[in-house]
């Protein structure tokens, strides 16, 4: 974690049920979590483990028990401090220009400035690389960029964290590695905090200044720093260790029947 940094979010014994049947089982189990300014932390783990249903609690999206609390201040519903992207290319308006998706957000929150609005659309998507694409539809866009544009939706906010489902699952390999590149200088030039789900141990590994892992049970497995210096690729001093430990904890998860 950051030394002397800021934490941004807190979570204490978050538990989830659905209490959907007479045998539902919990999804997370006393979950207790520090995310701290600046970190971007990719969560791992087998499928059913509570990954997305974890950060769609901090989304506010789903009722739970513990506390969570960003900024100090405890969340039990959606706010512009935390912003969601999420895995389907579907995200945007599709009446809406790519300019007015960006926009519309910061007019439901009380902008009415015409020209700051357009300055602000202008300078997240040029954030993106999508500079000069503003008045195009979503129809235009390939996946990519609407994933582009959903992620400068979401910086235009400010928002105190961005929440990320397998925003890249989707795409085709060379688009995904592009884009982690690029959400990487995002990161670091914005110092955003970033919770990115992921079913691939490269990507966390390439995103990730941490690198957390759920176990079956929805607790923590595993929550460790990643200090391989950035760009991470797999010719990376400790590259091949970090990824052998993430891959045998994976894998005793899956033989944990």
């Amino acid at each position: 974690m950051m030394n002397n940094a800021k934490p941004v979010l807190q979570i204490k014994g978050l538990t989830k049920n659905y209490h959907d049947g007479p045998d539902s089982r919990d999804i997370i189990k006393d979950l207790d979590l520090t995310v701290n300014q600046g970190d971007f932390l990719t969560i791992l783990g087998p499928s059913g483990c509570g990954k997305t249903t974890l950060i769609r609690c901090i989304a506010g999206f789903e009722d739970f028990e513990g506390q969570i609390m960003v900024d100090g201040k405890e969340v039990r519903e959606p706010g512009i401090d935390r912003f969601m992207v999420f895995q389907t290319f579907e995200q945007l308006f599709p009446w809406k220009t790519v300019k007015n998706n960006i926009t519309y957000p910061l007019k439901q929150n009380g902008m009415k400035d015409k020209e700051e609005l357009d300055r602000i659309a202008e300078e997240h998507l040029e954030l993106v690389g999508l500079a000069g694409k503003g008045d195009l539809y979503p129809h235009q866009l390939s996946g990519g960029m609407k994933q582009r544009v959903a992620i400068a939706k979401g910086l235009a906010l400010n928002p105190k964290i961005i929440l990320m489902d397998e925003p890249f699952a989707a795409l085709d390999a060379m688009t995904r590695n592009k884009l982690q590149a690029e959400l990487v200088k995002i990161k670091e030039r914005e110092n955003a905090t970033v919770i990115f789900i992921t079913h691939n141990i490269q990507e966390a590994l390439v995103l990730g200044t941490r690198i957390m892992l759920m176990s079956k049970q929805g607790e923590i497995k595993i929550n460790i720093d990643n200090d391989i210096p950035k760009p991470v690729t797999p010719a990376s001093e400790g590259y091949g260790q970090l990824w052998k430990k993430l891959n045998d904890a994976l894998w005793e998860e899956d033989d944990s029947e």
